[in-house]
């Protein structure tokens, strides 16, 4: 068998000894700009006057309560509400800068704060597909495959709503999405916001699964949930609700308008942050007035529509200049905060590559704190990619890699083996290099670095093919976290079987 450039023999595969820490990760890069600091603060001066003058609409009863009884002036009949700016600036200012996550370990546990950095794999969509079964509606089966997928990688700190089950109904679905996370991984779990009781029921599995008192689960966040308001300038219920019910149990909201310019947000880069961040300041106020104190992250997730056909578009520069103003917003609050990859594109392509990574690298320069759809995001959100999810892994685990430290102590300087090899000599065999090959680089996931005649041989596979071998040998090899007891297990089935039995939980309308 013909060896490759890299010395291996083709298809034989190599374990490697190299080790990486992408559990804690810290960004290097000095966040960038888009805005001058007058121009910032001219953004925020108007959505604080956008949120004073024009208002904004909050449909459940208990949230305008809280509002009017900060001061605000609250007209019933059109259900909207009128903040001041003292009111805004004084209630988002006791919001934590920082706060810990605790996962199931603390191995688990994530720093929520400017400057550290979390990615998530793509979310919310109805649908999946892969290059084995095709595109479909998203089961309780897919949920399970790609909460099993994300628990193998540490560059992906915390779950996510991957995939909507439809094969489950909602009044009890978040049981059964609830239990696949709490089984099959031990990160960051997410919890859906769609209405107290089934907030509720979701502490609660969690609480009695990680063995935490009511007490525990107050005092320190195990969990979070993902409101987006309704652009332009409306709060719903459950999203309301969620803001409320999560900031009493001492849980954080990633608060994430979702303002596409030109659809739902004006046509220009500034107008959309004017409207994304007057919206996230009322979403943060509400927080902060159920629960003073209560952790949350700011976010924003703005992109443009194609003007020809109203279609949303990702891995632009209006997304990515849009991501730049959006992290200057939230430094000059000093609250951690949630940024989005994004891929419109339909197949696993180049498009889709291209799209994610560029929407990806905006988010990093931007200096979020968290990165959400940043793998196996297809469609606008749509459905989820089980071959691009392994295939953004690199684009995430390359992202992760330049958050570790760069040796540069005189071992690193290599000065001894720049003295052992002579003038036109090479380093391959000197001591420095036998000493470090096996760990000194990165090694890909999916990427084929053999010449075209050994991948040729191989059976010339484009790397969606290898993404499918590689998704396909993940789930085979899957065992649940130690935590994962088969008492514990057993205790949720019942918990469940026993809600299920009276009624469930329905979602907020």
């Amino acid at each position: 068998m013909r060896k490759t450039r890299s010395g291996r023999r083709a298809g034989q595969a190599q374990p490697s000894a190299r080790r990486t820490n992408y559990r804690q990760l810290k960004n290097p890069f000095t966040p960038q700009t888009i805005f001058s600091d007058d121009e910032v603060a001219g953004i925020h001066a108007t959505s604080l006057k956008v949120l004073e003058e024009l208002g904004i609409k909050v449909l459940l009863p208990e949230a305008r309560a809280l509002f009017k009884a900060a001061g605000a002036r609250v007209d019933e009949p059109s259900q909207m509400v009128y903040l001041g700016r003292e009111i805004v600036e004084a209630t988002v200012a006791t919001a934590p800068r920082s706060f810990i996550l605790h996962g199931a370990t603390p191995e688990r546990d994530l720093e929520m704060a400017l400057g550290t950095l979390s990615f998530q794999s793509g979310a919310g969509a109805p649908n999946v597909t892969d290059l084995k079964r095709g595109r479909r509606p998203g089961t309780m089966r897919d949920v399970t495959e790609l909460t099993q997928l994300v628990q193998r990688f540490d560059a992906i700190q915390m779950l996510s709503p991957g995939v909507e089950p439809q094969d489950v109904p909602p009044h009890l679905r978040h049981y059964a999405f609830t239990r696949v996370q709490l089984t099959e991984s031990d990160k960051i779990p997410f919890v859906f916001s769609r209405g107290t009781g089934q907030a509720l029921d979701a502490f609660e599995m969690l609480a009695d699964f990680r063995g935490l008192t009511d007490d525990d689960l107050r005092g320190r966040p195990h969990c979070y949930t993902i409101i987006n308001t309704n652009s332009p300038r409306q709060i719903d219920i459950p999203m309301a609700q969620g803001l409320i019910d999560f900031a009493r149990h001492g849980q954080p909201s990633i608060v994430t308008p979702f303002c596409l310019m030109g659809a739902m947000a004006p046509v220009t880069v500034a107008g959309a942050l004017v409207l994304s961040h007057a919206e996230a300041l009322a979403a943060i106020t509400l927080t902060q007035l159920a629960q003073s104190g209560a952790p949350v992250l700011y976010g924003s997730f703005s992109s443009n529509v194609d003007m020809k056909s109203g279609a949303p578009a990702f891995g632009t520069p209006e997304q990515v200049k849009a991501s730049l103003g959006t992290g200057q917003l939230a430094r000059m609050l000093g609250l951690p905060w949630r940024n989005a990859a994004g891929c419109a594109a339909n197949i696993n392509d180049a498009q889709a590559a291209h799209e994610t990574e560029i929407s990806a690298w905006g988010a990093l320069m931007a200096g979020a704190t968290v990165i959400i759809h940043a793998a196996g995001w297809l469609e606008g959100g749509l459905s989820v990619s089980y071959e691009k999810f392994i295939t953004d892994m690199e684009m995430v685990q390359v992202m992760a890699e330049l958050c570790t430290p760069t040796p540069a102590d005189a071992a690193a300087q290599a000065f001894e083996a720049l003295k052992e090899v002579p003038p036109g000599g090479h380093f391959f065999g000197c001591a420095h290099t036998m000493e470090r090959f096996s760990t000194a680089f990165y090694e890909p996931l999916i990427a084929d670095w053999s010449n075209f005649g050994t991948w040729s041989e191989r059976g010339a596979q484009d790397a969606s093919t290898r993404a499918t071998a590689t998704w396909e040998q993940i789930l085979a090899d899957h065992t649940r976290p130690a935590a994962a007891t088969g008492d514990r297990i057993a205790a949720l089935d019942a918990f469940i079987d026993k809600r299920t039995q009276e009624g469930g939980a329905p979602p907020s309308d």
